[in-house]
C-alpha cells in the first residue's frame, strides 16, 4: 500500500494547445467524479494505469503502446474508455500528466461537488503523435 495517491492522466489534442482529459470508469480522473467500487472486480487497465503512476514511463513501456493505440483510434481501446472527448476522429497528440490526488473535505464536496484535489505533479510521458 501506499500513503500517496499519485495518478496518471491521459490527455489529447488536435492542435497541441487545448488538451481534453480521457476518463476511464474505475480510475480518478475529474475532481468532481465520485469514486468508483469495482469489488470483486479488480478493473486491469485502470489498474496498470496506478502502477505505473509509482514508476517513471520509462519503467513502463506498455504505456506508450496506450497512447499510440489512442493516436490509431483502436475500437479496442476505446471500449475500455468511460469518455473518450475525440469520438470523431483520433487527436493528432495525446500526452500524460501526472498528479497527487487526495479526498475533499466533506464541506469542500457539499460546496463545490468535488470529491477530490489535485496537485499537478509534472509531465509523465513526452507528446506523441504519428507522422503522416
Amino acid at each position: 500500500m501506499t500513503t500517496t495517491r499519485p495518478e496518471l492522466v491521459i490527455e489529447g489534442s488536435m492542435d497541441g494547445t487545448k488538451w481534453q482529459a480521457y476518463e476511464f470508469p474505475w480510475k480518478v480522473g475529474a475532481t468532481d467524479r465520485r469514486p468508483a467500487f469495482a469489488l470483486p472486480h479488480m478493473p486491469r487497465l485502470d489498474w496498470q494505469l496506478w502502477f505505473a503512476a509509482l514508476r517513471s514511463y520509462d519503467d513502463a513501456p506498455w504505456v506508450s503502446n496506450l497512447l499510440i493505440r489512442i493516436l490509431q483510434g483502436s475500437s479496442f481501446v476505446a471500449d475500455l474508455l468511460e469518455h473518450d472527448p475525440f469520438t470523431k476522429r483520433p487527436p493528432r497528440f495525446v500526452r500524460v500528466q501526472a498528479y497527487e490526488y487526495r479526498f475533499s473535505s466533506f464541506s469542500h464536496l457539499w460546496r463545490t461537488g468535488e470529491w477530490w484535489h489535485r496537485h499537478f505533479k509534472g509531465p509523465y510521458s513526452p507528446v506523441f503523435f504519428l507522422e503522416k
